[in-house]
């Protein structure tokens, strides 16, 4: 087989080796034409990779600028990064745009006569001691410099709900003026007739976040974009390709395997598996079996390489569910790990109010079943969860089941 894709089983795919994606890449240039996005995806299912290839292959005359924002926690500091890695990126359309103008970014750029490998960041900071509350004005010219110019700029922006979760610990006060301000750039000019354009992601559901915060109504311009999930039959071609292209002697029973056991997949764990099973042949020579494929997972949930990207199912609760959803979440994914094939939303709902009894949390029925509802949705669109049958849901990875039940039933 020609041009075989690698295994992946940490970074971002190589934009010529995204499969499976071509159809929603297209659907997302298409809205990204006339509005702003948010594409919804959970953690290790591939948004990262889809916005990669978006900037490697841009369309429609877009610019493109990657930021990933997880760590920041300043609103200054997001936009200074994102001048930094423009100018990184498109180092002569950046100094074209504010080289001759702007009371910020143009004068300050004006004084710096080389860039260095610090960045034109850290060049800012040091021209003006006053840059950590001058970010609206930094901002507000970095949009006037770009409308004015005959460029349009695509920022790409990963990780945005976990960036307002820091900026809510750090900075409170600022979250609710930041949220507005940046509504404000993105409905004037009407998205159509703009020059700048987003697409915001996360692995953190960005409108659960911002519900508990209190400031939903800021993002209810965005228009949201959910990442499809693989289908059975993709992750079975995606077996069959990468073994047999390595030569690799296996049952037809096997990717049907990987598919039925993965259960809704995370093409990360997808990619580990199948290496497994790649190296299983390498080392025993002989044809592989849905013995194999067992054996391929049992070895993936207590390796190491897989220790800190499974654990972080588990920790995210802890630091992105508040009280007392966060130990409701915790007794019904333990419960629901141990029942072979899931459980009803009624008995859920009956452990959740025994749960909030024994934590002696006061709530009429109706607070009970109003919270009760937002778990559940949290749950699914944070990837725990799915419902499998009518009211009755059981984990969105078999994966995620087997190794929730090794380490914390």
């Amino acid at each position: 087989m020609k041009n075989l894709p690698d295994f992946y089983t940490g970074a971002p795919l190589d934009p010529d080796d995204l499969a499976f994606r071509d159809e929603f890449v297209a659907e997302l240039w298409d809205e990204l034409r006339t509005q702003h996005v948010v594409l919804s995806a959970p953690r290790r299912t591939g948004k990262t990779s889809v916005m990669d290839h978006l900037a490697a292959y841009p369309k429609n005359d877009f610019v493109p600028i990657s930021v990933f924002v997880q760590d920041i926690g300043h609103p200054a500091d997001f936009i200074l990064l994102m001048l930094d890695l423009f100018h990184e990126k498109h180092p002569k359309i950046f100094r074209d745009l504010f080289r001759s103008g702007g009371k910020f970014i143009g004068s300050v750029l004006g004084t710096i006569k080389e860039i260095d490998f610090s960045g034109i960041k850290v060049g800012l900071r040091e021209k003006d001691p006053n840059w950590q509350n001058n970010w609206k004005s930094y901002g507000d010219e970095f949009f006037s410099e770009v409308r004015k110019s005959e460029h349009k700029i695509l920022l790409l922006v990963d990780e945005f709900p976990d960036m307002i979760v820091n900026m809510n610990k750090h900075h409170p006060e600022l979250v609710r003026p930041f949220l507005a301000w940046f509504r404000g750039h993105r409905l004037s000019p009407h998205p159509k007739k703009d020059s700048v354009r987003w697409l915001i992601c996360g692995s953190v559901n960005l409108s659960s976040t911002l519900d508990v915060l209190g400031c939903l109504d800021e993002i209810n311009d965005l228009h949201d974009i959910a990442l499809p999930v693989l289908t059975n039959e993709q992750v079975k071609q995606f077996v069959e390709n990468m073994l047999a292209g390595r030569g690799v002697e296996f049952s037809e029973k096997v990717p049907t395997r990987v598919a039925a056991t993965l259960g809704r997949p995370v093409p990360l764990f997808l990619q580990m598996v199948t290496v497994n099973l790649h190296r299983s042949w390498k080392r025993d020579g002989q044809k592989l079996t849905v013995r194999d494929v067992d054996a391929a997972f049992d070895e993936l949930i207590v390796s190491s390489g897989a220790r800190d990207k499974l654990q972080h199912f588990y920790s995210r609760i802890e630091q992105y569910y508040q009280s007392p959803k966060k130990e409701a979440a915790y007794a019904l994914l333990a419960n629901l790990c141990l029942s072979p094939d899931g459980l009803t939303r009624d008995a859920l709902l009956a452990d959740f109010t025994r749960i909030l009894h024994e934590h002696n949390h006061p709530s009429t029925s109706d607070v009970r079943k109003s919270l009760f509802n937002q778990l559940m949705r949290d749950l699914e669109n944070d990837f725990y969860v799915a419902e499998i049958k009518a009211n009755h849901f059981d984990f969105a990875s078999g994966l995620i089941k087997q190794w929730w039940k090794k380490y914390y039933a």
